[in-house]
């Protein structure tokens, strides 16, 4: 999440890095969080003077009590000013509420050097080696894989839908090798932890994460609003969440092999063949 003063104290700065992204949905979304903005440092303001109204009245009462004076008018007046100060805190909740709400969809602002538009757009900043030719058509890696009889779309559509291949013989074997080649190579010469998490996650972490609720429609949800990850650095991540780290803590790297779920339900139109865009997939996360 963006922190509000960032967008308080230059929101034109902001509003021309959000137009870059080419939403223009993010203007109004910005407009309504600074409007959000001063309204709960307007309510805050406010339920401060009320309530150090509340505590002046409430020794006076005192005072005037322990001299025997009467204190009727005055409590009933210290009691119509507790229910305007529970009323300023309802309203400062509920807009406290939007406002993370609303914060937590806007996306993090591009630096000024990332090019505008699509990837046509992109710049080659260096090459390595020379691209390989070849005297063939190559075929697709579904259709390599299929003839070597080590990945089975079929199968996986059976059991589960489409997105969720079946891998068989060496083609199993190639990805517990290659997630234990991972494992193996970061833990015993890059100083990873090797650390195994759940796959189900809460609300809670995933949010703190930027998953949800940008991408919530791209999730796998329980019915008793867990997740299914959609990656391993969710889980990884959170092991710290609300910690204090010291520096002398630092660096902490942590290795985990997961399987990752994604319903990818905003990618209507795209190539979804083969093993380019499925709904599981197992990946060895690095997280420092």
């Amino acid at each position: 999440m963006i922190d509000v003063r960032a967008l308080r104290e230059a929101p034109a700065a902001a509003r021309e890095a959000l137009d870059r992204r080419g939403d223009p949905a993010l203007a109004g979304a910005l407009d309504a969080i600074l409007e959000g903005d001063r309204r709960r440092r307007e309510l805050v303001t406010t339920a401060d003077a009320k309530k150090a109204e509340r505590n002046t009245a409430s020794a006076e009462v005192a005072r005037v009590k322990q001299a025997g004076g009467d204190v009727a008018s005055a409590a009933a007046g210290l009691r119509s000013l507790s229910r305007e100060i529970k009323e300023l805190d309802e309203t400062l909740r509920t807009v406290e509420a939007e406002l993370d709400g609303r914060l937590l969809r806007i996306p993090n602002l591009p630096l000024p050097d990332v090019p505008e538009g699509g990837a046509e757009h992109n710049r080659v900043v260096r090459e390595w080696g020379t691209p390989r030719t070849f005297d063939f058509d190559p075929k697709p890696h579904w259709a390599v894989g299929e003839a070597l009889g080590i990945l089975d779309l079929p199968a996986g559509a059976r059991v589960s839908g489409s997105g969720f291949p079946v891998l068989r013989g060496a083609g199993a074997r190639l990805a517990r090798a290659l997630s234990a080649f991972m494992l193996d190579l970061h833990t015993s010469e890059h100083g990873y932890e090797e650390v195994q998490v759940p796959y189900l996650v809460s609300r809670t972490a995933m949010r703190m994460t930027g998953q949800v609720p940008h991408l919530e429609d791209d999730m796998y949800r329980t019915t008793d609003d867990l997740f299914l990850i959609p990656t391993g650095e969710v889980p990884l991540t959170n092991l710290h969440r609300d910690d204090v780290l010291s520096a002398e803590q630092l660096p902490i790297a942590y290795a985990g092999l997961t399987a990752c779920f994604r319903r990818e339900a905003g990618a209507a139109g795209k190539e979804t063949r083969g093993l380019t865009r499925v709904h599981q997939f197992d990946k060895v996360e690095l997280v420092r």
